[in-house]
């Protein structure tokens, strides 16, 4: 172990496998060679090794990459976490260069180093999901500009619009998770290396030097803070955990329109399941586990939230913690931001059926707003076309079906033109402000601009 000489006795077994991280920190281990090359070449730099000993360092730990890679790495039950299983082949493959590695560096700095390159690449990837995930709204939306389906408040139909705009709020609500893990990815991108345990790294080690070495904008400002902080990690999740949400309010809207009942959408069978008692059954299991992950997610927010709270200052052990819940999270969003994109790429539209289930009592604010032009108070048109249709209701009719008097009957503003009201296409168009229904060419353009740009 790289710190057992000071105490007599080997640590209780039961202990050991409590205080060991190896069994899921080892999915650092990229990180960690990464940083540890980076830190052979800067104590080479400082003239604590030689240009020999970081070369050796920098080959033995080329090897140590490539047996993880291949499956090939053999852990001991002394490998405690992923810096002492590397240091320990390290030595193995290299010999006494390996021991002159960790010289002025903790693994407190080190894997406050490892598990920001980790974040670091878990935003690149998640970026490109969700950056498939709006291309195929985009694709959908563009060939459904003109197909018109029920707009919902409170699951009751409210006003028609089109499906692509429908489509496109998702993409807006994705598209601010970029920009939320975007902005994380600013705060990640700060190296803690050269700062020990906590009062920082007593060897002149150039650290400008490592993150540019390691891709890091900046470095720490405090050596204290930088060993403690686990804000990016939080970050990370907090951002995670809304586009969990998000995904799941999609899944939702399209458990329900791929029901029977709706028939708005059919989704592909390569996302559905059958059921082993009923034959006739087409299960959307694939959006059902995406809305239960969502709390997976949050648990994992939540539970990084909880070790943080009240931690002392700089490194506790608490922190060894924080490394599950950001695979956990990261894993989720790899897998159900691909699923949601295929769903969304192989799911069939029944324009028919969404048209079919506009009701024309969904015109009544377009009847006020007609009364409104005419320089009726919109409060009084609203009382006006309120009454309307309690009268339809008592008639079992529709509004088309009054005849002119019953309009003029309730305002002298009605003339013979109040039929041109009941059209859902113009009713559609008429909403053509910016950001409205009617303007959902012009959105999508802007969709497409924003899906252009690299956060």
């Amino acid at each position: 172990m790289l710190w057992g000489s000071r105490f007599d006795k080997e640590p209780d077994e039961l202990f050991a496998r409590f205080n060991n991280s190896f069994h899921f920190d080892w999915r650092l281990y990229d990180a960690d060679i990464r940083g540890s090359i980076a830190y052979a070449k800067a104590l080479a730099r400082a003239e604590i090794i030689s240009e020999f000993e970081a070369n050796e360092i920098e080959r033995g730990l080329n090897l140590v990459r490539k047996e993880f890679s291949r499956g090939e790495f053999i852990s001991t039950p002394h490998d405690e976490d992923i810096h002492t299983a590397v240091e320990r082949r390290l030595f193995e493959l290299i010999g006494e260069p390996a021991h002159k590695l960790h010289t002025g560096r903790s693994r407190n700095d080190q894997v406050a180093t490892d598990t920001r390159l980790y974040v670091m690449d878990a935003i690149a990837r998640t970026d490109s999901a969700i950056r498939h995930l709006l291309s195929a709204i985009c694709q959908q939306a563009e060939q459904h500009l003109d197909t018109l389906l029920p707009g919902y408040t409170h699951v009751r139909r409210a006003q028609p619009i089109s499906f692509a705009h429908y489509l496109l709020s998702f993409f807006w609500m994705l598209q601010r998770d970029r920009e939320r893990f975007a902005d994380a990815q600013k705060r990640a991108s700060v190296l803690p290396l050269g700062s020990g345990a906590l009062a920082g790294n007593p060897f002149s080690i150039d650290r400008e030097f490592l993150a540019r070495e390691l891709g890091f904008e900046r470095v720490s400002e405090n050596s204290l803070d930088a060993v403690s902080d686990r804000d990016f990690i939080t970050e990370f999740l907090f951002a995670a955990s809304f586009v969990q949400i998000h995904l799941a309010r999609l899944a939702e809207d399209f458990i329900y329109y791929s029901a029977p009942e709706f028939g708005f959408i059919e989704m592909n069978d390569a996302y559905t399941t059958g059921s082993s008692l009923m034959p006739q059954k087409k299960n959307p299991d694939a959006l059902e586990l995406v809305r239960g992950k969502t709390g997976r997610v949050i648990g994992d927010l939540n539970t990084l939230l909880v070790v943080v709270k009240g931690a002392p200052s700089t490194y506790n052990k608490d922190f060894q913690e924080d490394k599950e819940p950001l695979f956990d999270a990261a894993d989720t969003l790899e897998m159900t931001l691909p699923i949601v994109t295929g769903v969304i790429q192989t799911m069939r539209v029944n324009a028919d059926k969404m048209r079919a289930a506009l009701d024309e009592s969904m015109l009544a604010t377009d009847l006020a707003e007609y009364l409104v032009r005419r320089g009726v108070p919109f409060r009084q048109a609203h009382h006006i076309v309120g009454g309307l249709v309690k009268l339809v209701e008592t008639r079992d009719a529709k509004l088309s079906a009054l005849p002119l008097e019953d309009f003029r009957a309730a305002s002298d503003k009605f003339d013979a033109d109040v039929y041109a009201v009941f059209d859902f296409d113009a009713s559609v168009k008429a909403r053509n402000v910016f950001g409205g229904t009617g303007a959902v060419r012009e959105q999508l353009e802007l969709a497409k601009v924003s899906l252009s740009r690299v956060e």
